[in-house]
């Protein structure tokens, strides 16, 4: 199970997510209401615990500054999140830490995951950052490829269970669904969010008579 807390703009709610349990964080440089500054970005990822991946969120942006904003920030994957092709996405790949390759619940690039050789592949809502769950049933047939799939797209505390038992999903990402404002994230929402998706997990390898290990999980056996 992975627990990503995207749309991060402070440093406050970045230690928070994680105190909380989430796994990773993400910091948004496209435009968008809840885009920071590559140097504020830096310095809350300097604050963080090794162990918490820290993902930089680009949309349609030229890999050159995908990998110039990564390094100068100090982050550990980059997230593409537009209409990227395989090429653009091999390329920053090559040259960042982790990759991970976002795609709207449409999105004809999702016949062939595997091309844009990143480390998990997002499925997101045709409308990403609005909060809107799409069809969840879109997702059973995606050629994966073995790719561990996060799940995003207007979950929440109230249906981030659910979804989960649809999906079964190797993790799911938040943002809009744990603030009280855009960049602005709610205490309560989010551990609201991270108690109901851990327990979501638990029961689906349960369900899937999967072993739970008495060794902590750690999301870099898998990603």
């Amino acid at each position: 199970m992975f627990i990503k807390i995207c749309g991060i703009t402070s440093e406050e709610d970045a230690l928070l997510a994680t105190a909380l349990g989430a796994d990773a964080v993400g910091f948004v440089f496209a435009p968008s209401a809840r885009q920071v500054a590559v140097d504020r970005a830096r310095d809350i990822a300097r604050r963080l615990p090794a162990e918490v991946l820290t993902v930089g969120v680009f949309r349609n942006e030229l890999p050159d500054r995908v990998v110039n904003i990564v390094h100068r920030a100090g982050l550990g994957a980059a997230q593409l999140h537009g209409h990227e092709s395989p090429e653009q996405s091999r390329e920053v790949r090559s040259r960042v830490p982790r990759m991970i390759k976002g795609f709207f619940a449409i999105d004809p690039g999702l016949s062939d995951v595997a091309s844009y050789n990143a480390d998990a592949a997002l499925i997101d809502s045709p409308t990403p950052g609005g909060g809107e769950v799409f069809d969840w049933s879109l997702v059973e047939n995606v050629p994966l490829s073995g790719i561990p799939l996060l799940l995003a797209g207007g979950l929440d505390a109230d249906n981030v269970h659910r979804a989960i038992h649809k999906v079964a999903p190797w993790g799911v990402d938040v943002s809009t669904g744990v603030e009280r404002a855009p960049g602005e994230k709610d205490p309560v929402k989010m551990r609201r969010f991270i108690d109901a998706a851990r327990a979501a997990f638990a029961e689906v390898r349960m369900r899937d008579r999967v072993e739970a290990s008495d060794v902590p999980y750690n999301w870099e056996d898998d990603f």
